[in-house]
């Protein structure tokens, strides 16, 4: 039997032709990046190979590395293999990985959306035999409400806040879904601050994103500076000491998660906005049916519900396990029945 181009293995998705790994959890000898949350970008490589814009983000995080940039679409050639790095429209600099040889396409997601968020390279489809997914929202239940909505919505409760002299603290993981936050909050409200976490990163991505104002929120800053204007805070920092200071102040979180009432009530969040940095159900579907794959692999999220409903549409598809998680919620996937 053909052994497949691309391999599940206990180190991580493995091209054997090319002796390469593509966001290995487990340490190894060369890794091809897809993008900079920690679960797809881990320390122990000794080589990296990642989008030229995700250096500085994995530097920052991982601090000295031997990484190597690449551009968009720009091939390079590892023992016969042909790969090239192309927009997942995930976060800012998140790559699809194409993986060819012998005439055999594979495309590696990552974490993709398909709405053009404006920060992030917008998603670009890639024809391929077979297709690595993730699933992280593949239910039905989730369907995205346009960006522009949400920020008006966001704007709207940040308003209302402002009105009633209370703080709004909005959650935000540090990387991605913060500075997409952050690039439409309206600063003719008020001022935007920022926990040490999220303002690190957001220093990290101006260079490449014309990002508003922000001000961190430090051990000197009074309670009195915070009543009316917003804090970006990542979601770690709800129920801890810090978030003292932000008294009498008001919480939301912009999450996928949202979605569901309870996620929301189980996090004691005043407010929920659905803002998600994957794709829901139909940008799911309509991805894989425009990339011509004939052979789908889905992993984290939603795995086994999505692979099923592919197979009763006519795909050959199966899930593989991988350590990747989500990066929005950390254990936050709702139990669903079938």
């Amino acid at each position: 039997m053909k052994k497949p181009l691309l391999a599940f293995t206990s180190k991580g998705i493995y091209c054997q032709a090319a002796n390469v790994y593509l966001d290995p959890w487990k340490p190894v000898g060369k890794a091809i990046i897809s993008h900079g949350h920690a679960d797809h970008s881990r320390w122990g490589h000794k080589q990296y190979i990642t989008h030229h814009r995700n250096v500085p983000i994995i530097s920052h995080r991982l601090g000295a590395i031997n990484v190597t940039g690449k551009e968009w679409g720009e091939t390079f050639t590892i023992n016969n293999v042909k790969f090239s790095l192309h927009p997942a429209g995930h976060i800012i600099a998140s790559s699809q990985i194409r993986v060819e040889h012998k005439g055999e396409v594979w495309v590696f997601t990552g974490d993709y959306k398909t709405e053009d968020d404006g920060i992030s390279t917008p998603y670009e489809l890639v024809k391929c035999h077979c297709f690595i997914t993730e699933c992280t929202f593949g239910l039905p239940a989730f369907k995205w409400t346009p960006q522009k909505d949400v920020f008006e919505d966001i704007n709207g409760w940040w308003a209302e806040n402002q009105a009633e002299k209370k703080t709004s603290v909005l959650f935000g993981y540090s990387l991605g879904k913060a500075q997409r936050l952050l690039k439409y909050l309206d600063t003719n409200i008020g001022k935007i601050y920022t926990h040490g976490a999220i303002e690190n990163m957001t220093e990290v991505l101006r260079p490449l994103v014309d990002f508003p104002k922000t001000t961190l929120i430090t051990r000197d800053t009074k309670k009195e500076e915070l009543v009316g204007n917003v804090v970006l805070a990542p979601p770690s920092a709800h129920g801890s000491p810090w978030i003292r200071k932000m008294v009498p102040y008001v919480t939301a979180s912009a999450s996928g998660w949202m979605t569901f009432r309870g996620a929301r009530r189980r996090r004691a969040i005043d407010k929920g906005f659905v803002l998600s940095d994957h794709c829901d159900w139909d940008g799911l579907l309509e991805s894989i049916h425009a990339t011509g794959a004939e052979k789908v692999i889905c992993t984290h999220g939603y795995s086994d519900i999505f692979s099923r409903y592919l197979r009763e549409q006519g795909y050959d598809a199966r899930t593989e396990e991988t350590q990747y998680g989500d990066e929005e919620d950390a254990g936050s996937k709702e139990t669903i029945t079938q």
